[in-house]
């Protein structure tokens, strides 16, 4: 770097101006290093914070899928669990031979109809579980393996409009059956007051619960 004297001439540069201008280079370096070594950092920091967010989202859709297996799991476990108390009741029906149970109780049904039977009419379905007849009664049999309040008030509900849907049995009584594993507190009282033949199954078998005195509603 040269500079002018007065007169226009140029003059070399003096050892304290290089000093000076050494100076300014460094410090301007030291700068930009420092703007780096932030610049550096920021990144840095910008991509671990990247980095922290990508793993915990994986940790969450793993612990989702986790969630999910797991309420599988307990669906299927409470579907088969359903499905053998069900049939466990059904078994105990059929093993305890509800024909003569029923003649236990001077209702001297014959023979049992296809279990789950299945009519359908404008859009409407009309289930059954059993039926048990002879030529002048009907005992339609509605198996819950818990037995609710509800229940006993649906069922009346169904078994008044029985002979609409099963015609074939318009000229007999019709008689309701209510069985069940488990039942809510009362709710069998509940249902003997109404005129049902209450069943309980228990383990390979299944009895009446009524009283013996017991008289059955004719419902249709």
């Amino acid at each position: 770097m040269t500079t002018t004297n007065p007169e226009g001439r140029e003059e070399a540069p003096t050892l304290e101006t290089l000093q000076e201008l050494t100076r300014s280079i460094r410090e301007l370096r030291e700068l930009q290093r420092e703007r780096m070594e932030e610049m550096d950092r920021r990144m840095n920091l910008r991509f671990q914070e990247a980095e922290r967010r990508s793993q915990e989202a994986d940790r969450r859709m793993r612990e989702t899928a986790r969630q999910m297996q797991e309420t599988d799991r307990r669906l299927k476990k409470a579907e088969n669990l359903f499905t053998t108390q069900w049939g466990r009741l059904m078994e105990s029906l059929v093993a305890g031979d509800l024909v003569r149970l029923m003649r236990e109780r001077n209702v001297d049904v014959e023979r049992m109809v296809l279990p789950r039977k299945n009519r359908r009419r404008n859009a409407e379905n009309y289930q059954v579980d059993i039926v048990a007849v002879n030529g002048r009664e009907v005992v339609v049999v509605e198996v819950k393996t818990t037995l609710r309040p509800e229940h006993v008030g649906r069922f009346g509900s169904k078994l008044e409009r029985f002979k609409d849907w099963w015609p074939e049995y318009r000229d007999r009584r019709v008689y309701g059956a209510l069985a069940y594993l488990e039942s809510w507190d009362d709710v069998t009282t509940h249902a003997e007051r109404q005129g049902f033949f209450v069943i309980r199954a228990t383990g390979d078998s299944a009895s009446i619960i009524n009283a013996e005195n017991f008289e059955p509603r004719v419902f249709a």
